[in-house]
């Protein structure tokens, strides 16, 4: 078995990836293949990699090279994740600029203005990557962790139809972390489904297993107190700036905050995931700072300071966060680890949410848009869930946005610029349209190095 990882340079999902392999006895006896455009990176995360096993005795085998078509040879599972440029100059740019233009957007990295070049930017190379897989191991699974989630697998899956390409996003874990404290209940007593758009999705069931009773009225009766207690990143930036200190956190959520002397403050960065609540009687499974990249009026409910202060911390903490190291873990973290298991050993088991092209499993939104669902997972793959009673009123939220990821897709296959411009004239965050063609011309002008194949 060959396990490639591309974009394994990067120390946090290299290492990461492979700590989690190695606690999975599925995969015992694999080759894992590391893959980077940065061979110094690269060799230092390999050399980690094979000292650990030789440490621990591990049955398996470590490989690295900096040659993609090598890498995907004979892989039987491929794991993308990468970026281009400086994320976080990008970034800025991404969510910056649009302001200069007219147009108000909350977040700007998967979603509205931001979303789309940020889309248009990293796009291509994985679809690089994925027409390598296709000429030279087309049967391989192949996962992919980079956003903008949506905008890339339905770009992915409209080039190559034939990939067994899925998405992979963390968010699904805020409902893990959250239900057990709002429902005073073990993980392991609760079951749930959420579906969506990636970053656009909401829970949908929610069940107690020991009593097969509906959780959900539980969830929206005690969701707004929890949420209440829950710290915002002001007081987080405030602590980092008394004390040069970071709390480190998972997604957009403290992992710890007892006795570091932060005060909480009310539903930091969940204005706009209030409002939901209150208005659909649905569970959002993001923030503020996600979910309104994609609705229109979004903007003039979400908590921009909350949002604003979350980013600015999540920089410093990436910025002080020390490099990776392995360490012995006592579960596994990455869902893929379990998926690729699933489907060596036939498990039969059910995913809680993959990123896969809609066939049917939310009505009324498009075959050709990828959407995010749970799954089972077993010898025959990944199978996405069927929700044929999806919220209407949140499935017509998710449908507005679907001509964006369209065209967005359309935008990249044919490196037209046209396409793009006619992606912000539908986007629903989209208020002013009177320069949103200067606003292309001048994102593909300022970002040339990767946009500048638009034509």
């Amino acid at each position: 078995m060959k396990i490639t990882l591309i974009g394994a340079g990067s120390s946090q999902f290299g290492m990461g990836m492979m700590s989690d392999i190695f606690l999975c006895e599925e995969l015992n006896g694999a080759e894992i293949c590391l893959m980077d455009i940065n061979a110094e990176t690269l060799e230092r995360t390999a050399q980690k990699g094979i000292n650990f096993i030789d440490a621990n005795n591990l049955p398996y085998r470590i490989t690295s090279t900096t040659n993609r078509k090598e890498a995907v040879k004979d892989a039987d599972f491929i794991i993308i994740s990468i970026e281009v440029g400086d994320r976080f100059e990008l970034w800025d740019i991404d969510w910056t600029i649009p302001h200069q233009f007219g147009i108000n957007q909350v977040y700007g990295e998967n979603g509205g203005p931001g979303g789309l070049f940020h889309a248009l930017r990293i796009t291509p190379p994985i679809l690089e990557i994925c027409e390598d897989i296709s000429n030279i191991s087309p049967e391989a699974y192949v996962f992919c962790y980079s956003n903008p989630m949506t905008a890339i697998t339905t770009t992915v899956k409209r080039k190559f139809p034939n990939l067994r390409f899925t998405g992979m996003c963390h968010e699904i874990a805020s409902l893990t972390r959250y239900l057990p404290s709002i429902l005073d209940t073990s993980i392991e007593n609760i079951s749930f489904r959420a579906a969506g758009l990636n970053h656009f999705s909401v829970m949908l069931e929610a069940k107690y297993k020991d009593s097969g009773k509906n959780a959900y009225p539980d969830v929206m009766e005690k969701a707004p107190s929890f949420f209440e207690k829950e710290p915002g990143f002001s007081e987080l930036l405030e602590y980092y700036n008394k004390t040069g200190k970071v709390i480190q956190t998972e997604g957009s959520e403290s992992r710890f905050i007892t006795g570091e002397g932060i005060k909480t403050r009310s539903w930091s960065d969940r204005h706009l995931f209030k409002f939901i609540m209150e208005n659909f009687n649905l569970l959002p499974i993001t923030t503020d700072s996600h979910i309104g990249e994609y609705i229109s009026w979004a903007h003039s409910v979400s908590d921009h300071k909350g949002i604003l202060d979350f980013y600015n911390y999540y920089r410093k903490m990436m910025s002080l966060a020390p490099e990776a190291e392995f360490e012995k873990k006592a579960v596994i973290h990455e869902k893929v680890v379990y998926i690729m298991a699933g489907i060596i050993s036939d498990k039969k088991y059910e995913e809680q949410a993959v990123n896969i092209l809609n066939d049917n499993f939310i009505p009324g939104l498009p075959e050709n848009i990828a959407v995010e669902v749970p799954a089972i997972i077993s010898k025959n793959g990944i199978e996405g869930i069927s929700f044929p009673d999806y919220p209407k009123a949140f499935a017509a939220l998710l449908r507005n946005y679907c001509g964006v990821y369209d065209l967005t897709a359309e935008a990249v296959i044919h490196k037209d610029r046209n396409f793009a411009v006619q992606a912000l004239l539908v986007n629903p965050v989209v208020n002013d349209c009177r320069r949103v063609r200067d606003l292309v011309d001048y994102m593909i002008e300022r970002q040339s190095k990767w946009l500048g194949y638009l034509n």
